[in-house]
């Protein structure tokens, strides 16, 4: 985890709680499970998940105004399906392509059956968990507003977005982006690049030669 996820969603989730917010937070093995996270190894992704809470706890979020809820559980119940179904059969292939950043994938990626589902089991966790305010990051905001297309369509409510911005990795962002959202994907902290990103357990060492390596204007 870095400091994005970790500072960061500390920070923005202890904001809404003092502006009266209960936090639901979804930790989401389910959909990490469908992303081919870890290799595909629910075991080691819900070892993640714990690990995430501990920090976020280590990190001073109010965990008291913080429900979580994990994806493994709610996906026992019949009626969850019952929504994804719904959300799907609304919805066409190319539609929820284009909402791909949220898994980090682009639309030009080929994606497997499961990463189709996965943006209609996102959008579908809002309206389950009855959520009012979908708050995450930009990355994730093509999926907040296919919830919004959809609700009313199948008996629900157009939720609240709050997108909250990213912070910017390290390393020089891209120049041949032009849509902003794709731009501030690009350009934000990533695991997958660990240079571009100070995570939550680096060592001073390590801090210290990233922040010296790190791109500047």
């Amino acid at each position: 985890m870095h400091i994005a996820q970790g500072i960061l969603r500390a920070i923005n989730v202890n904001k809404m709680i003092d502006a009266g917010a209960r936090f639901k937070m979804l930790v989401a093995d389910w959909h990490a499970w469908a992303n081919h996270k870890l290799d595909g190894d629910l075991h080691k992704i819900q070892v993640a998940g714990k690990y995430m809470i501990e920090v976020w706890k280590a990190a001073g979020m109010q965990l008291d105004h913080v429900d979580f809820v994990w994806a493994s559980d709610v996906v026992k119940d019949d009626n969850y399906w019952s929504i994804v179904m719904q959300v799907a059969i609304n919805n066409t292939v190319k539609r929820i392509i284009r909402t791909s950043q949220i898994m980090g994938r682009a639309e030009s990626d080929a994606l497997s059956a499961a990463q189709i589902l996965y943006p209609c089991m996102q959008a579908a966790d809002i309206f389950y968990l009855g959520v009012d305010v979908a708050q995450l990051g930009m990355d994730q905001r093509k999926v907040n507003v296919l919830a919004r297309e959809i609700g009313e369509k199948i008996g629900y409510y157009k939720p609240i977005i709050v997108s909250h911005h990213m912070l910017q990795g390290l390393q020089e962002p891209p120049k041949n982006t032009v849509d902003a959202v794709e731009r501030a994907i690009a350009m934000k902290m990533s695991k997958s690049n660990p240079d571009s990103a100070i995570f939550m357990t680096d060592s001073v060492e390590d801090v210290n030669r990233k922040i010296k390596k790190a791109y500047c204007l």
